[in-house]
């Protein structure tokens, strides 16, 4: 019999208490709940729900705590489990049985510790699985005979700019993978830190966010090939409050979308003016510099995008060309950098602390698009957060580099199989059939701007690298 929807109930409660008690001081409560509550719609209408409460602690846990997610994707420990609740305490390759269920219409591997809790824990769940024909496999380590279909998939391993994450992560995605034979394996990274600094030996495809940075890995590893799946535009995630106050300083103008003048801002920046400073404000007076949060342009793709608009409004609305405009870009934009302090190496921590700590925190962070449609569209979003398009911006190709004959076939798959661009799309990518985007905003009433008329294009690889070499001496 399946597992009735009380129960489930009963333990997605009891994963929603554990975590909002493990990542208590990380995360206040709402956010804990509404990672859980995102990550358990990825599982709606799929029958078997025995493991539905393990996965979405797993995927959550990754979620809330990147370091954890650079784990075995996939692979859930059940030496705690209870309740189909799970725990996750490590145990020896000695003690372990492998069982490959169909959970949720996909291939898991599961680790069962053999001591009589953990496995009278799961056994009831296991049963019904194989009673349902759900259950693939049992295969015990020190069985040579024993087979398991999931052994047939093909492990591809990529490093990946972190704001694709989720898309890799989602379950969906890879059941259609899984289809080709494909099993993908990612490490996220950032996006200029894959270009620069991480060994790219040891994997099959680079998935940077640029074209920038996907240059320079072909130069480095000589190689011609490339695809681009999807892009996204760059853009700003705010306040309604921090969005009226600049809207009454002329940065921001609202309409069916928000637009934030870029040259208005580098005017208002150069100066120093702090937030206190602005007429009228009652809504965040607080002495810091009015300034958009980034990333670390020594690592981080979407900084050196944000980098791209802001020398290009510097250098006269001109793309930067030459060692003196880019000398001049320079002496303009770095401060931009330099007076945020600390900055994450990848775009996905300035975005979480958006979600999680509000305008205190981050009053405006500069992300992409995708970040913002696809919280929206997984309810993660509160109703005073604002997405605005700067004005000009950019649009970020997000570009798979082959490394061999198997990132070669992941690029491939990504960019002409329908399902996988429609889930990219379901995660707030532009894929090539742009209605596809339209159709999840629509469905979803997030307003975004579709024709973003107002593009820059960034200067040339080498230009790029100038101009990033320029701003990381300013730090020094």
């Amino acid at each position: 019999m399946a597992v009735d929807a009380a129960r489930e109930e009963k333990a997605l409660r009891e994963v929603t208490s554990r975590l909002v008690e493990d990542y208590g001081e990380a995360h206040p409560a709402e956010r804990v709940e509404a990672v859980v509550g995102a990550v358990r719609k990825r599982f709606e209408g799929h029958a078997v729900r025995e493991f539905v409460p393990i996965l979405v602690e797993r995927i959550a846990r990754r979620e809330l705590d990147p370091k954890r997610g650079k784990n075995a994707a996939g692979q859930v420990d059940l030496s705690k489990a209870s309740d189909g609740a799970v725990g996750g305490a490590a145990e020896s390759p000695a003690e372990t049985t492998s069982v490959f269920a169909a959970v949720a219409g996909r291939f898991v591997p599961v680790r069962l510790v053999e001591n009589k809790r953990a496995l009278g824990a799961v056994a009831a769940g296991v049963a019904v699985v194989l009673a349902a024909g759900a259950v693939l496999a049992v295969q015990h380590s020190d069985s040579p005979s024993a087979t398991s279909a999931a052994t047939a998939l093909t492990t591809v391993r990529g490093v990946v700019g972190s704001e694709k994450s989720a898309f890799f992560d989602d379950p969906r995605v890879a059941d259609v993978l899984a289809k080709h034979g494909l099993k993908v394996e990612i490490e996220p990274a950032g996006s200029r830190q894959i270009a620069t600094s991480v060994d790219l030996g040891t994997y099959d495809f680079a998935f940077p966010s640029s074209s920038a940075a996907a240059e320079r890995i072909q130069r480095q590893r000589g190689v011609s090939g490339k695809y681009v799946p999807f892009s996204s535009p760059m853009a700003i995630a705010t306040f309604k409050p921090i969005a009226d106050l600049l809207g009454q300083s002329g940065i921001v103008q609202t309409g069916a979308t928000t637009t934030f003048d870029i040259e208005k801002y580098l005017a208002l920046a150069e100066k120093g003016v702090q937030w206190n400073q602005l007429d009228g404000n009652s809504t965040y007076p607080v002495s810091k510099n009015v300034l958009v949060s980034t990333t670390d342009p020594r690592t981080s793709n979407s900084a050196a995008m944000y980098l791209a608009v802001t020398a290009y409004v510097a250098n006269d609305n001109t793309i930067v060309r030459g060692t003196k405009a880019e000398d001049y870009a320079v002496s303009r934009v770095s401060r931009l950098f330099t007076r945020q302090g600390f900055t994450e190496s990848s775009s996905d921590g300035p975005f979480k602390d958006y979600l999680a700590n509000g305008m205190g925190t981050v009053p405006m962070a500069w992300i992409y698009e995708a970040q913002y449609v696809d919280a929206a569209a997984h309810d993660q979003l509160r109703p005073d957060m604002v997405l605005m398009y700067p004005s000009p911006t950019v649009m970020s190709q997000h570009t798979v580099v082959p490394l061999n004959d198997k990132g070669d076939q992941i690029g491939k798959l990504l960019t002409t199989d329908p399902d996988l661009q429609r889930l990219a799309a379901e995660h707030g990518f532009r894929p090539t059939d742009v209605s596809l985007f339209t159709k999840v905003t629509t469905a979803h009433q997030i307003p975004v701007d579709v024709n973003l008329i107002n593009q820059v294009t960034p200067p040339d690889y080498d230009t790029l690298e100038h101009l990033l070499d320029g701003v990381a001496k300013s730090y020094n």
